[in-house]
């Protein structure tokens, strides 16, 4: 097996604090942020930062769908990671300060692929299907923090 890397980066208008407390708000600011290919999002446990547990359903294509138990760690105050229970995904946010009132964000999700020609196809594609869904969720993001 090979780890499949993606990452997207946002340069976001709006101070760092602001926007790391939005991602961490998983009951009420991260569902206003999902797009189209998160469905049936639910809290299951806690619901701000460290502790949350909160399942949803990624559409990664028309026919791959991933269930998602993702319980939310912290590495440092500058990171949220998602840890999925039902697969080897990792999803860490990091949100950096780019001068008093702008944030760098990069989300970065990791995991295990696939050998052989599915795992060529799951490493060359996966990057480019997340980079799009994910900086959807980020301009959403941006949307909401710019105030």
């Amino acid at each position: 097996m090979r780890t499949v890397t993606a990452t997207t980066t946002r340069r976001i208008d709006a101070p760092a604090e602001r926007v790391l407390a939005a991602l961490a708000d998983y009951s009420g600011t991260r569902p206003r942020l999902l797009p189209e290919q998160f469905t049936d999002y639910e809290v299951v446990e806690g619901g701000q930062g460290p502790g949350t547990q909160v399942r949803w359903k990624l559409h990664a294509t028309r026919k791959r769908v991933r269930d998602v138990h993702a319980l939310v760690s912290a590495t440092d105050r500058h990171a949220l990671v998602e840890s999925d229970e039902n697969s080897s995904m990792v999803t860490t946010w990091r949100v950096e300060a780019d001068g008093p009132e702008a944030s760098e964000v990069v989300v970065t999700s990791e995991w295990n692929g696939a050998d052989g020609i599915g795992g060529f196809f799951e490493r060359t594609f996966a990057p480019r299907g997340l980079d799009r869904i994910y900086g959807e969720l980020l301009d959403n993001l941006a949307d909401t923090v710019a105030r």
